[in-house]
């Protein structure tokens, strides 16, 4: 059953710019430590991160629940490079996220579904 949709875009000059205005205070407020961890291996940095952006504001608007904070959700990949998103609080936690991410040079975008866990008996 699906809790709801999202779909977000994000510019990677606006989220370079707020890295370069707040910094690490920036980082640390959206991203969780393995989160940067992961995206300062990466080649384009801003637009792994840009894309990671989009995809907590598509889970949130996809949950329509704003007791949810940045670093309720992580958003990391699997083994084959897909992205998932760990739930990192028990206010959400009957729910299966499926995310998908892309980016350009300019623009990173994402789109979440978010469904109801299966009981299992």
């Amino acid at each position: 059953m699906i809790i709801g949709t999202g779909v977000d875009i994000t510019e990677v000059k606006r989220l370079r710019q707020a890295v370069e205005k707040w910094g690490e205070a920036f980082l640390d407020r959206v991203f969780t430590k393995d989160e940067l961890r992961n995206a300062r291996k990466r080649v384009s940095l801003y637009q792994h991160l840009a894309g990671r952006f989009a995809a907590k504001e598509a889970i949130f608007k996809a949950m329509g629940d704003n007791r949810l904070s940045w670093k309720d959700l992580e958003i990391l990949n699997d083994k084959d490079g897909k992205p998932y998103c760990r739930l990192l609080n028990f206010k959400i936690k009957k729910a299966d996220i499926h995310i998908s991410i892309s980016h350009v040079k300019n623009y990173a975008t994402a789109f979440a579904i978010v469904t109801k866990k299966p009981i299992r008996s």
